[in-house]
């Protein structure tokens, strides 16, 4: 994936956001495969002529095989303010997910306790308050169907390590592709169908409210549903 690829939606001065493919890490991890971050850095230095170091700070994240939008810091002072308005829930973010069955309530609330384990990197969800474990809170609407497969709008309240994963598919509405969470069968690319649809933040400079919104991949798995764009 060269420099001119990355899927650009909004930049200025102090912020660039973008639409992380599939299969894409955010941040470096143990296995030193190229990063959104190590392409970020990349773009600015080749658009803006930089020479020496980039600065790209990553102000949150999205698993591997998960696309769509991720805002990314071009300031430390971005940085700081951006993470403090995640930390206190003042964002907005919207994904879509494809799921194998209809869930039994066309929309509702989910609320679980997630443990996580690291050493397997899987995550377990428990309805019952667990004093190991995270409260995790989610929305989640039926937005359309498709022979046999059902397009979810998911708005979580909290953000964990693979939140929406184990929640959907504790209501047995696994995500197409996702494997380690219930799914039959990998998808051709070994994404898995949850895409970060939509994020709504305050600038942090301008404080100004910015949108961002991304398509999903032109893949055939989202080709049912890419009419609702």
């Amino acid at each position: 994936m060269g420099v001119k690829e990355l899927d650009v939606l909004f930049e200025d001065n102090h912020v660039l956001v973008v639409n992380k493919p599939a299969g894409l890490l955010v941040h470096g991890d143990e296995t030193g495969d190229i990063t959104l971050a190590d392409l970020a850095k990349e773009y600015i230095k080749h658009k803006y002529n930089k020479p020496g170091n980039v600065f790209i700070g990553v102000v949150h994240r999205l698993d591997r095989p998960v696309s769509g939008v991720v805002l990314l810091a071009k300031t430390s002072k971005a940085l700081a303010r951006l993470n403090e308005l995640f930390r206190s829930k003042k964002t907005q973010k919207t994904y879509w997910a494809v799921v194998h069955q209809k869930p039994q309530n066309e929309q509702g609330t989910l609320v679980h306790w997630l443990v996580k384990d690291s050493s397997k990197n899987v995550t377990k969800a428990y309805t019952k308050e667990n004093k190991s474990g995270l409260r995790s809170e989610l929305h989640y609407k039926l937005l359309s169907a498709d022979n046999g497969k059902y397009l979810l709008e998911v708005n979580p309240i909290t953000g964990r390590p693979h939140q929406i994963r184990v929640q959907l598919a504790s209501m047995k509405c696994t995500i197409l592709g996702d494997l380690k969470y219930g799914a039959a069968q990998p998808l051709p690319d070994k994404s898995i169908a949850l895409h970060a649809r939509q994020l709504q933040f305050e600038h942090p400079t301008l404080k100004t409210q910015i949108t961002a919104s991304a398509p999903p991949p032109a893949t055939p798995v989202w080709q049912p549903f890419r009419n609702m764009l």
